[in-house]
């Protein structure tokens, strides 16, 4: 059986806490062994470190701050994050990023809590996690500002152009493709073709943007298959390759 990794799950979500060992065993048995977990805030914390403590061969922590978390007081926020990174090695500074999807209204402190997480980042030589929903050239012109030989990352839940693609690329970070790319009208039909497997990290944003057939469900790791099997229909080669590259692509940047 192929070995796969997600590359983005938040499995200490609401919506596993009555299931997750059952969650996880079955994204086991569909040879999803490797899965890395983005922090929001202070709030998921704790239970995402605590299944990091359960599963210490299969789920690695993040240490960040989800955009949609800053606000006003983010510095409170960004302290908190500072601390555990001087504490304790963890697998990426996640997820953290931009967003103009929800609310503008702190769009300020989001740059600038994205290029102090950087800084942090070219500090303990960890990778980024990068969230950037409406807001992807943004991100990219941010990126191309900051980057040194130190900074690398992925552009997580990727559902943008060709051209995009290869400006993120060309910065050494990685594209994370999702669930998006298996929907109907999700306009990934037309760019993975054209995306190297060497700059793809498979990834599920569990427990949100299921893939089809299970569209509008509780995302889960063990979809990450299905994904696979959907990249693999759009490059014209095997999904074994697509799950080797991949997993190994994981790997290299999260050092786990």
């Amino acid at each position: 059986m192929p070995e796969f990794a997600d590359s983005h799950a938040h499995i200490y979500a609401e919506k596993f806490k009555n299931d997750l060992p059952d969650v996880l065993e079955q994204s086991f048995e569909n040879g999803v062994n490797k899965i890395y977990m983005p922090n929001i805030d202070h709030t998921s914390i704790d239970d995402m470190l605590e299944i990091e403590n359960k599963y210490p061969e299969n789920c690695f922590a993040m240490m960040g701050l989800h955009p949609c978390s800053v606000n006003k007081d983010f510095e409170k926020e960004l302290y908190i994050v500072e601390e555990w990174l001087a504490k304790r090695k963890f697998c990426a500074i996640g997820e953290m990023g931009t967003d103009l999807y929800w609310d503008k209204t702190y769009w300020e402190q989001q740059k600038e809590a994205f290029k102090i997480q950087v800084e942090w980042a070219k500090k303990y030589e960890l990778p980024i996690v990068i969230h950037c929903r409406e807001s992807i050239d943004e991100t990219i012109e941010m990126v191309e500002e900051l980057k040194d030989d130190r900074l690398t990352g992925v552009f997580h839940c990727f559902t943008g152009s060709a051209e995009q693609a290869k400006r993120i690329t060309e910065l050494d970070f990685y594209l994370g493709i999702g669930g998006v790319s298996t929907f109907k009208n999700g306009g990934m039909d037309t760019v993975i073709p054209d995306l190297d497997l060497s700059t793809l990290l498979l990834e599920t944003d569990s427990p949100y943007l299921a893939p089809t057939p299970h569209r509008g469900k509780r995302n889960e790791p063990s979809f990450i298959p299905l994904i696979a099997e959907r990249v693999a229909s759009l490059k014209l080669c095997e999904v074994d390759e697509v799950a080797e590259v991949t997993t190994g692509n994981a790997k290299k940047l999260f050092g786990v």
